[in-house]
């Protein structure tokens, strides 16, 4: 019995003979002419070479797209550090330690446009500890703060937290810093808690980047250490 009828040609079997035999268009030029296929674009159909032409237009435009992408994150990404250094500068001006708490509250609204924030600072100095900022801060609250080893970003979970808010109800997506010596995504105690908040639920998203976000809790750290009388 004929083997080839035991075992016919697939489309497989083509494919492959066609990948390993580079020249077989070039001995069977014509072919190239003579292929027809059905274009994306419509029912119409279109050459070989037509075809291939218009999957490289697809991916030359997919690549412009990641592109332009890549452009709009970096220039977001610029805008954002200039305001982190604006933010950074307001922090060096401030004249009396007291007045840091709130000053870098109001800086940080201001410069990045975040509806909501307070700020909470324990073991502070005896001088500062009468302040509300050092006030109001249950062990729980604390032990949680100590916890993060990076900014929580998501959804208000009850977090005791979002009760320094001015106004709580309205905090539907939030992000809890915690200030701490050292780099932020250090393991050392936390002495203070940054808390940001919107009430569009998807601006501080669970899958958002943290980094500048770890950038403000240390310039904030530093800052504030002037409150623990150091």
């Amino acid at each position: 019995m004929n083997n080839d009828a035991m075992n016919p040609i697939t489309e497989d079997d083509i494919a492959n003979y066609l990948a390993n035999t580079p020249d077989f268009f070039e001995r069977h030029a014509q072919l190239l002419a003579a292929v027809q296929l059905t274009s994306p674009h419509g029912n119409r159909a279109v050459s070989l070479q037509e075809r291939q032409a218009e999957m490289l237009r697809e991916k030359i435009k997919a690549l412009e797209h990641r592109i332009m992408d890549m452009v709009r994150h970096g220039n977001e990404n610029v805008v954002i550090a200039d305001r982190l250094h604006r933010w950074a500068r307001k922090l060096f001006q401030v004249p009396s330690a007291r007045e840091l708490p709130a000053s870098l509250v109001e800086e940080i609204q201001s410069q990045f446009m975040v509806p909501q924030a307070a700020i909470k600072v324990w073991d502070v100095d005896g001088a500062h500890a009468g302040e509300g900022f050092a006030q109001g801060v249950s062990e729980d609250t604390r032990t949680f703060a100590s916890s993060l080893t990076q900014p929580y970003c998501g959804v208000n979970s009850g977090f005791e937290a979002v009760q320094w808010l001015p106004d709580p109800a309205m905090a539907l997506s939030i992000v809890l810093i915690p200030l701490r010596e050292g780099a932020a995504s250090g393991a050392g105690p936390a002495f203070g808690m940054l808390v940001l908040a919107s009430p569009d639920p998807q601006r501080f998203g669970a899958g958002m980047g943290t980094d500048f976000l770890e950038r403000i809790a240390e310039l904030a750290s530093a800052a504030l250490s002037r409150l623990r009388g150091q």
